[in-house]
């Protein structure tokens, strides 16, 4: 593996572990936080969150049976669909979402602190570069 292989995989350990530390914090799965970021931008559909997490609808069930037990989402079926179902976030679940998002947040932040005004720069170009070509998204 060359150097920068090596860099991204330690880098994306360090964001992963950090991710799910401050998910425990908030009481939250990874996954959870996750789902809560992606509905803080606004509802979607069951087949779209599946894509997003790369499983077919049915394992998103269970994900979504935790949520609404928990108060975080609900699902609302569409309109004229009798078989599409959209999530939202319920106020409780927006709540938790927002606190989750400045903390997570906060902590990357400082995970870059460090870095001079031009380190920063080229950071977040190459970052950005790298995102847009792969087409990621995140919270």
């Amino acid at each position: 593996m060359n150097d920068v292989a090596i860099g991204l995989v330690q880098l994306s350990g360090l964001v992963q572990g950090l991710y799910a530390r401050v998910s425990q914090r908030h009481d939250l799965t990874p996954v959870q936080a996750k789902l809560l970021c992606v509905l803080l931008e606004g509802p979607r559909g069951m087949a779209e969150l599946a894509g997003y997490f790369g499983v077919e609808k049915a394992a998103l069930t269970g994900l979504m049976d935790r949520a609404e037990k928990r108060g975080l989402a609900q699902r609302e079926p569409v309109p004229g669909n009798r078989r599409a179902l959209t999530v939202t976030l319920t106020e409780e679940g927006r709540r938790a979402a927002t606190d989750f998002s400045t903390d997570v947040h906060a902590e990357l932040e400082a995970l870059v602190a460090s870095l001079t005004p031009e380190g920063r720069r080229h950071f977040e170009l190459a970052m950005a570069e790298i995102i847009e070509r792969c087409g990621g998204r995140g919270c």
